[in-house]
């Protein structure tokens, strides 16, 4: 099953298992069975402390359980976890073999005193690249805590389960039965949505915080690197965000990033973290904005109730995926409205689905799909593709795909469950159609995530913060960088540069505002 290099690779991880666990097998007839045994053969044979039996009782078969000799498991696996989930296995057989994991204190003390019993099952894609946080995160919190458990579900390997269950995005988490959540979900954000009391505790937490000299908002390129940049002149800086990372966390290959020959979204978001991390700077994690009160001393409410004092801010609150905004969309997000095709793509084998949106993310989204699904159809409102040339020719080549031009998507249409349809205005001859379809993937650009700011700052008619050559806004203090603001090219590289001068011209309004008369 493993190659000699991984095993070798593997082998030396399981050097640092502290206690013996045990692979509890679940088998049936099928190839998989025989293909996830060769797995756990594989793994037993590399440490004289791991075990394997295939007396399991689960009901989704094949599977396999992991935990210490004499107790109940609490981690499960119902699929084979290679791919992207690779990663996921591993950490499991460390941690529930004592090795510690690398999280914050005080948030493993908030997981072992979780009360009452936690039932996770995770639904995901082995080509999925958000699934493995969400695993990861519950396993570690089946490890911690004996009233958690946790169950990785591979979508494709139990489509009779994705089909009871309406699953039609992933990851999607059900907790105790009931649905808990879909998308990709940090240890943090999971425990703030079981810990009741942890947004009122935080608020007592962020409202005794001293006034900052830099309040950073956002923690994606741009709001790291102007933390960085703050931090490094030796003043008092804040970090605000919603989530770490932000829209990178969501974007699979990245080949232009100079210097760096290719790397994904999660992998640059942990080098970005590290690296602020590195610096004096206040990381206020799952927090969002929801106010901005200008003064001598700026004001930042934010949602859960607290209040942030700083004497500037720079806003980096990124952009997020544009919606079609058009009946049926709200109502089926999840039941085959879809956003992230490499995540969500295979749960629609075999299946027809349509991607709006003609620039490169719709045409790259098209090629990818083209090889999973039955048959795809790309609409695009203009009258031909924007997309680069290459990928235009690569696109027409393939023969399960149409393409359909002066469209205007008009409706999504469902049986009150998920998505059957899609209804389109011809725009050639103002004739409404529909398609027959499972699945629709938006791909339509970015908005900026500024609607908070309405009124407090100018915005440009789409939204994004007007600023000068200086990252300055209307607002005397306020400075902005990134993709929520005018600059045009919305890219990473171009975020850095931007989070950077916006910090600069922040430390030289302090300089300016605190010399005497």
């Amino acid at each position: 099953m493993l190659d000699a290099n991984i095993k070798t690779q593997l082998k030396a991880y399981l050097e640092k298992l502290q206690q013996p666990i045990e692979l509890i097998a679940s088998f049936d007839d099928s190839a998989k069975a025989e293909e996830m045994r060769g797995l756990l053969v594989d793994i037993a044979e590399l440490s004289a402390k791991v075990s394997l039996r295939e007396d399991g009782t689960a009901n989704l078969r094949p599977s396999f359980a992991i935990a210490q000799p004499g107790q109940a498991p609490r981690i499960h696996f119902a699929g084979i976890p290679m791919g992207h989930e690779f990663t996921s296995l591993i950490l499991a057989l460390l941690q529930t073999g004592g090795h510690p994991p690398k999280v914050d204190a005080e948030v493993i003390a908030q997981i072992k005193a979780l009360p009452g019993n936690f039932k996770f099952e995770t639904f995901i894609s082995l080509s999925c690249h958000n699934c493995p946080d969400v695993v990861q995160a519950l396993n570690l919190m089946a490890v911690l805590n004996p009233g958690v458990t946790s169950t990785m579900i591979d979508g494709g390997m139990f489509q009779g389960e994705v089909e009871r269950r309406q699953i039609m995005a992933v990851p999607t988490v059900f907790l105790n039965g009931e649905e808990f959540g879909a998308g990709r979900m940090s240890i943090e954000e999971i425990i703030a949505k079981v810990d009741t009391g942890a947004a009122a505790r935080d608020a007592e937490k962020i409202n005794a915080r001293q006034v900052f000299d830099v309040l950073v908002i956002g923690g994606g390129p741009a709001g790291a690197s102007a933390a960085i940049y703050a931090a490094r002149k030796g003043i008092r800086t804040g970090l605000l965000a919603e989530r770490f990372g932000g829209q990178v966390m969501d974007t699979l290959a990245i080949e232009n990033f100079i210097s760096v020959k290719a790397t994904d979204g999660p992998k640059l978001v942990m080098g970005l973290e590290e690296h602020v991390k590195d610096y004096d700077v206040d990381i206020m994690n799952l927090q969002r904005a929801a106010k901005l009160i200008p003064g001598d001393l700026i004001e930042v409410q934010l949602e859960n109730g607290a209040t942030v004092k700083s004497k500037s801010v720079i806003l980096a609150t990124g952009a997020r995926w544009r919606e079609m905004n058009v009946p049926g969309e709200q109502q089926y997000r999840g039941k085959g409205v879809a956003y992230c095709p490499h995540c969500d793509g295979p749960l629609f084998k075999g299946k027809r689905v349509a991607v709006i949106g003609g620039g490169n993310s719709g045409v790259e989204a098209a090629i990818d799909l083209a090889g999973i699904v039955g048959h795809v159809t790309l609409i695009e409102f203009d009258s031909q593709l924007r997309a680069d040339a290459v990928l235009q020719r690569k696109l027409a080549s393939l023969p399960n795909v149409t393409i359909i031009t002066k469209a205007l998507t008009t409706e999504v249409s469902g049986n009150g469950e998920k998505v059957d349809g899609l209804l389109y205005k011809d725009r050639n001859t103002d004739e409404v159609k529909r398609i027959d379809l499972e699945g629709i993937f938006v791909q339509i650009g970015l908005l900026p995530n500024t609607d908070w700011l309405k009124g407090t700052v100018n915005l440009s008619n789409r939204g994004e913060i007007e600023i000068d050559a200086k990252g300055q806004t209307s607002v005397a203090g306020v400075f902005a960088a990134g993709d929520c603001t005018t600059v045009p090219y919305k890219q990473i590289i171009i975020a850095m540069g931007e989070g950077a001068k916006a910090s600069l011209s922040a430390f030289d309004h302090l300089i300016r505002t605190s010399a005497p008369a």
